[in-house]
């Protein structure tokens, strides 16, 4: 943990304490090359808070395990406002040119912000990008996103069905992701999900604390990968590989 008396808040911060072990995982990870792919939440639009560092999630950890094996190499392809089949169009065929053996993917908050959300579609195009990835042999984990509509910070009428969509959209993600072997980031479910304090300006994305915690709860997802079994990797379809070239308010 960073020691600058700058960042004494995020120091002391229990929720943003990383578990223990976490250097030994650092340097024992098998992890040489990490892909980000996905909406605002995974290219780490924040905003900044006074003593925390102004860093989010995925470079935390990268960082981490960078300084832990000189090879290893990070690549973050996520942008923000795109749902679920544009982060499919845009980013998989990239991500699976860098070869990586570890694929973070938090997909669904610009989906899930529409009354229109369709489960069904997006279990078809989450699904579509997580196949590829395990044909490959890359190591995936999703993100659940933080409880924004319970927040208070999303005015009535729209914070209750917002919530419904939402709850209905991570507990999805969880189970795909447990379908295919990865492991889902329990953001959604943390203690501080639905403080208002963990959210930036703009009502919409996380702030610097928002980040450490969801940081922290990355490094308690990646300890827990050695321990689960990882089914053998589904063969890729034609339909799977077949990419067309062309969070909140991710």
């Amino acid at each position: 943990m960073e020691t600058d008396p700058a960042y004494e808040r995020e120091i002391y911060d229990p929720y943003c304490r990383w578990p223990a072990g976490s250097a030994t995982l650092m340097r024992s990870a098998p992890w040489r090359r990490l892909v980000v792919l996905g909406d605002s939440v995974a290219a780490g639009i924040r905003g900044p808070l006074d003593g925390y560092r102004d860093l989010d999630a995925a470079a935390r950890v990268a960082e981490a395990l960078g300084a832990a094996h000189p090879s290893f190499s990070y690549h973050n392809l996520a942008e923000r406002d795109l749902r679920t089949a544009e982060i499919r169009d845009r980013q998989l065929r990239p991500a699976l040119e860098l070869h990586p053996d570890l694929a973070v993917i938090s997909a669904g908050g610009n989906d899930a912000l529409r009354r229109s959300f369709d489960e069904e579609r997006f279990h078809d195009e989450l699904t579509s990008i997580i196949r590829p990835l395990v044909a490959q042999g890359t190591q995936f984990v999703t993100i659940g996103l933080f409880d924004l509509a319970r927040s208070g910070l999303v005015p009535d009428p729209h914070a209750g069905p917002m919530a419904e969509r939402f709850d209905r959209l991570d507990a999805l993600t969880s189970r795909i992701t447990d379908e295919y072997g990865g492991v889902h980031v329990g953001n959604h479910r943390h203690p501080l999900a639905a403080d208002p304090g963990i959210f930036a300006g703009d009502r919409i994305h996380c702030n610097a604390r928002g980040h450490a915690i969801a940081a922290a709860n990355l490094v308690t997802a990646l300890a827990a990968l050695p321990a689960k079994r990882t089914p053998a990797a589904t063969p890729a379809t034609p339909t799977d590989v077949a990419i067309n070239g062309g969070s909140h308010g991710s």
